[in-house]
């Protein structure tokens, strides 16, 4: 006869299935049950590279002792994530939508901007930021002393809002699901919210962009910053200098320097 769980250990086995349902595995397989063996005994018999990801009842409380795994193949796991998006109809972007863009960059990137949908050059190409806002966010990157190919770059939504009108509250949630998972396997150190969109739904507050720039925030084992969209810096280029401010603290906080006459124009 299976031994039941109590609450806490269901809640935390609950929350273990469900971290790796995010990275995309969805088999789980249960050893049959046997004698109880004492912990201590376990722990003399295996290191804890062998130690199951779930252990039938009785295993005792290593079940969740171990830290939740470090992704060692990135692309694969980033992969396995785009497959489960396949051709996306779980909200009503897909209507019109020519590509889907899930994400571009380094997958082992300490920085990772995150806007808030695609636009038409992005929605012709399947990549994010590649019309004007995303030239402009290039010369962002650039003036951080980096390149665009050292970040990853990233949406809420990963289809085209008709009329590039601001994605509904809906589509958000159906969609960042799949951000957050992409987040836990790039896990940068700092995240950079482009604009109010991005921002609120990220950190889920609604809140005036000038109380959420300025200031970091815990997000996933990342720290997250908010500055403005690069296509609101197109439309108010006044702006560019508290941007900069903004990127200022994301290179302090990783410890860049920009190169002679930076700029973000």
């Amino acid at each position: 006869m299976t031994k039941s769980l109590d609450a806490n250990t269901k809640k935390q086995l609950a929350a273990r299935v469900d971290y790796y349902r995010e990275m995309g595995i969805y088999d789980f397989y249960r050893r049959e049950g046997g004698p109880e063996v004492p912990n201590e005994t376990l722990a003399a018999k295996e290191s804890p590279s062998d130690v199951a990801p779930m252990r039938a009842a009785g295993g005792g409380r290593s079940l969740f002792d171990s830290p939740l795994p470090v992704i060692q193949d990135k692309p694969a796991a980033l992969k396995l994530i785009r497959e489960d998006i396949g051709d996306c109809t779980r909200c009503r972007l897909h209507k019109g939508r020519n590509k889907l863009v899930f994400g571009v960059g380094n997958v082992n990137a300490d920085l990772m901007f995150i806007g808030e949908g695609p636009g038409a050059d992005e929605d012709a190409q399947g990549e994010p930021f590649v019309g004007r806002a995303g030239q402009l966010l290039n010369n962002m990157i650039s003036a951080m002393g980096i390149k665009r190919e050292d970040v990853y770059i990233a949406n809420v939504v990963k289809c085209r809002p008709p009329g590039n009108r601001t994605p509904e509250k809906d589509e958000c949630d159906t969609c960042s699901p799949f951000l957050m998972r992409q987040i836990d396997v790039i896990r940068p150190k700092v995240i950079v919210a482009l604009g109010a969109v991005a921002a609120k739904n990220l950190l889920a507050v609604n809140d005036s962009m000038a109380n959420l720039r300025g200031r970091w925030y815990e997000f996933k084992n990342s720290k997250l910053l908010v500055t403005y969209h690069p296509a609101y810096l197109l439309r108010d280029p006044r702006q560019k200098k508290e941007a900069w401010k903004d990127l200022q603290m994301a290179m302090k906080e990783l410890g860049l320097k920009p190169p002679a006459k930076a700029s973000t124009e």
